[in-house]
């Protein structure tokens, strides 16, 4: 099997970083497009060995990457494509389509109540997408929760399949000395209080309320926000003005593999924390909340339906926190107050081990290519 995959673009985020984990996992022979931003995922993936083409797209409404795109699906002979985020998912079926390609399956990554990758639900947005779904396979939620957002929405429940997101439950696996490296690099003391954030620096996330949080807490308390994104420099205007400009570290975007640069990688920035933080009250799955529980963490967050889709029992060091500043930093202070744990992964975390998603994908990519080929040709754009 020969498989594509469009995504919008590859910068470090964690549906980028997802592709790339799965494609480690998959065994089907996959290349990748992505519409604009080849970033440092795009970097890995082509260090990988997977072949990455960037399609130079100009913006949401450069019409003119939907040919380009068509004739790369056309001469690459692919069995299915598989898109990934709104952008690439709208241009990549009807592509798709037009290539003569009819096992086309989409992941949903980022629909949230209100949102979809920090744009605003209009009714303009929800139609097109829609109309856009009507043109695939099958269409991937990556929680159950997705899913029923999509049945809400009027996507079919026989056209949604749930493959959870995985991660990499060895690399995240705590190690001391990793801890003591870390630390020393970032410059934190042995004995400081880490609180982690992990995570795009977008409005949506919240990461303000953790420094906000930061500042009820004692001074040797240190806040270290891995992720790079549109808010840093209000972030940082605002860890100044509550007076803890010096107590909070910015890593920029960290990729969970190792690449060799003067910051740590994220595996080894987790297991320098003591705390994980996610005040996000709007999540599609909530990776960084189960990467933080892989790593042994103790986790406080708003909205995680990774953990909210399991029995509780799962995953026993995390605690859902409702509220602001005050609400988290009194469940910080209650996390410190209750002093460390063995730092091993929850059965939450191993539950959601990348192999257990590659193999329920490829179970999607069957039911897609079996129903392709025993479906009469069609025009394209005809449900």
């Amino acid at each position: 099997m020969r498989a594509l995959h469009v995504i919008t673009g590859l910068g470090v985020g964690g549906a980028e970083q997802q592709l790339r984990l799965l494609l480690r996992h998959l065994p089907v022979e996959c290349e990748v497009v992505t519409l604009t931003n080849p970033g440092a995922v795009a970097a890995g993936l082509v260090a990988d060995g997977v072949r990455v083409i960037d399609l130079g797209m100009a913006g949401n409404r450069d019409l003119a990457a939907l040919p380009r795109l068509v004739k790369v699906i056309r001469a690459g002979g692919y069995d299915l494509v598989h898109t990934h985020l709104y952008r690439a998912c709208l241009y990549g079926r009807i592509a798709a389509r037009l290539a003569g390609v009819r096992a086309v399956v989409a992941t949903e990554h980022s629909l949230g109540e209100t949102q979809m990758e920090g744009r605003p639900l209009s009714a303009g947005v929800r139609a097109l997408y829609l109309a856009g779904e009507r043109l695939g396979s099958a269409t991937v939620a990556v929680s159950p929760t997705v899913a029923a957002r999509l049945g809400r929405w009027g996507v079919p429940a026989s056209r949604v399949a749930v493959v959870p997101n995985g991660i990499d439950v060895d690399r995240f696996r705590f190690d001391p000395v990793r801890r003591l490296r870390a630390r020393r690099r970032l410059g934190l003391s042995e004995d400081a209080y880490v609180v982690g954030g992990i995570g795009r620096l977008a409005a949506a996330k919240r990461f303000d309320v953790l420094i906000r949080a930061l500042a009820l807490l004692p001074g040797d308390c240190r806040l270290l926000l891995v992720g790079g994104g549109p808010e840093e420099g209000r972030l940082r205007g605002a860890a100044h003005e509550a007076g803890v400009g010096d107590r909070v570290l910015f890593t920029g975007e960290r990729p969970a593999a190792p690449d060799g640069g003067p910051v740590p990688d994220l595996p080894s920035l987790a297991c320098a924390m003591d705390v994980l933080a996610s005040p996000s009250p709007e999540e599609a799955f909530g990776l960084a909340v189960v990467e933080g529980l892989a790593a042994g963490l103790p986790v406080l967050y708003a909205s995680c339906p990774a953990l909210e889709d399991l029995p509780p029992h799962t995953a026993p060091g995390a605690r859902r926190v409702t509220g602001g500043p005050e609400e988290f930093a009194a469940a910080i202070a209650a996390v410190r107050a209750r002093g460390p744990a063995p730092r091993t992964a929850c059965e939450a975390a191993r539950h959601y081990a990348i192999g257990r998603s590659a193999e329920a994908l490829m179970d999607v990519y069957t039911a897609a290519l079996t129903a392709s080929r025993d479906t009469p040709q069609q025009k394209a754009g005809t449900p």
